[in-house]
């Protein structure tokens, strides 16, 4: 399936990459030595890695065509999506990544992602504008359901680009930003909110938007100033669904592949590397959601799982290269290829 997808040129790419998958997911490292030393070729780790090395080097890849292939593993139905950045610093070298994801249950699945130049900074208007000019080229306007973000995704040219291309959203606001009633009346949310309580407004002018608004108090008494284009009293639920992005996150590094322990300095051959970590991790997750359907597991006694979808598709991923036949990843695999079948012919 991912020779068909095309997200490298060249027969020989394609099935190096699915090598280097391979590599990523049974060693749980972006580290190449690492990854060569898991990739079974009648050759030294050596020569492998210098392959890997060149690999990231000169072969371009085709992103629009990866969001095809991690879109065909998501269940045909409306989209929740989250936009967010993660970012750290290796050494001189600063990573900064800003990245949209669909929310499924309380994991992700990432469609879209560019490196910024920015050094570490707040991606701008102009950056997420561009970001989601290349999703909505891929993923049908009406297919989204909500984009939900944090407090650094505010801004009044990104909000009104939002609502001229019908986008629905949900976005969390620093406390200090005022609200305009309609009639006229400057409100602040400290003022108004109150512990134990929930102030809904309607049509009300936040960053020279008119949104809906909700503001209250979390468990952590701390304010929870909330401003969207659905109805006020559900803001708060879609809001929640905002956390699928910080665990992703969350998988890709320490809990998954140790992405943060990559050496490379070059934004370009990261942006590769995100992608090759991005397909593992997606592979993983939906291994683990047809496993859970064959095999359910009973929670424990807090009410959660021994394991995440992600985790139990990894376990499942690594005995499958050790040669043995697991039906959760043929599964996967099947579904997967259903539905990138119909997206190709549609994009592709």
């Amino acid at each position: 399936m991912i020779r068909t997808a095309k997200i490298v040129p060249h027969k020989k790419r394609q099935g190096f990459l699915c090598d280097m998958i391979g590599g990523v997911i049974k060693s749980r490292s972006v580290v190449f030595s690492e990854i060569a030393d898991k990739i079974d070729k009648p050759i030294k780790a050596s020569s492998i890695e210098r392959r890997i090395q060149d690999f990231f080097a000169k072969v371009r890849f085709d992103y629009t065509q990866l969001a095809v292939f991690l879109l065909s593993f998501l269940p045909q139905r409306p989209l929740v999506l989250s936009i967010d950045r993660t970012e750290w610093d290796f050494g001189q070298t600063q990573i900064n990544i800003l990245c949209v994801v669909a929310s499924i249950g309380k994991l992700a699945v990432p469609l879209y992602f560019e490196m910024l130049d920015n050094n570490s900074g707040n991606s701008n208007a102009r950056d997420r504008i561009n970001l989601f000019k290349q999703l909505i080229g891929i993923v049908d306007k009406e297919r989204i359901q909500m984009l939900v973000m944090d407090r650094e995704f505010i801004g009044q040219r990104w909000l009104r680009w939002l609502k001229d291309e019908k986008i629905p959203f949900c976005v969390r606001v620093p406390k200090h930003h005022s609200i305009l009633l309609t009639n006229g009346q400057r409100l602040w949310a400290e003022t108004v909110a109150r512990p134990g309580r929930t102030y809904y407004q309607h049509e009300a002018i936040v960053d020279g938007v008119v949104v809906n608004l909700a503001l209250c108090y979390g468990k952590d008494s701390e304010l929870l100033y909330l401003i969207g284009t659905t109805l006020p009293q559900t803001l708060a639920a879609w809001y929640k669904r905002r956390w699928s992005i910080e665990v992703f996150f969350q998988a890709l590094k320490g809990r998954g592949f140790d992405l943060e322990r990559s050496s490379l300095r070059c934004l370009l051959k990261y942006r590769k590397l995100f992608a090759l970590v991005a397909i593992a991790y997606t592979l993983c997750w939906a291994t683990g959601i047809e496993d859970g359907k064959i095999n359910p597991v009973k929670p424990k006694k807090h009410g959660y799982p021994p394991y995440s979808v992600f985790r139990r598709g990894l376990n499942l991923m690594r005995q499958f290269y050790k040669q043995k036949i697991y039906e959760p990843v043929r599964l996967a695999v099947e579904a997967a290829w259903s539905n990138f079948s119909l997206f190709y012919k549609t994009i592709g």
